[in-house]
């Protein structure tokens, strides 16, 4: 066998339709398009449709549930509220509640409320009032010798 015997097996390979190239070759005109519409047109892909293949967010798991009404809190550690206490930028005198904390600039907005979480140490006596704590921020913060109360009970978990 040489090489310029070399060939393809029979049916193999399939010469391409060249459409637009007048009435004679059955794919003229509006080569196969049909007339008018979106689909005529060039540049244009039916958004997420894969030719008949099965399109990839129908082809990835769906998992889980996202609840439509769910609470978003703005979340406050108490290290960093014992950090602006050292920095003297909260005063431990007065209560601290949710609006001193976006004034000081601990939290940006309050969201649905703010909650307090235990990472890091505390050691400031402070009386706090927030839409909601974790149990050991509010052990951690009666350990130092203040108050934190939730103002709503549903946050409270």
């Amino acid at each position: 066998m040489k090489l310029h015997e070399l060939a393809d097996n029979e049916g193999a390979t399939k010469k391409r339709m060249r459409v637009g190239r007048g009435p004679g070759s059955g794919k003229g005109k509006t080569a196969g398009r049909g007339i008018k519409g979106q689909k005529s047109r060039s540049g244009v892909a039916i958004n997420a449709y894969e030719g008949g293949q099965m399109p990839l967010y129908q082809r990835l798991p769906k998992r889980g549930f996202n609840k439509p009404n769910q609470k978003k809190y703005a979340v406050v550690n108490l290290g960093l509220l014992q950090k602006f206490i050292d920095a003297k930028k909260l005063d431990i005198k007065k209560d601290i509640t949710e609006d001193v904390l976006v004034e000081t600039g601990i939290v940006r907005r309050k969201l649905d409320g703010v909650r307090v979480l235990a990472k890091g140490e505390f050691s400031a006596k402070v009386k706090l009032a927030v839409t909601g704590a974790s149990k050991s921020a509010v052990a951690a913060v009666e350990k130092a010798g203040g108050s934190l109360t939730v103002t709503t009970a549903s946050a409270a978990e």
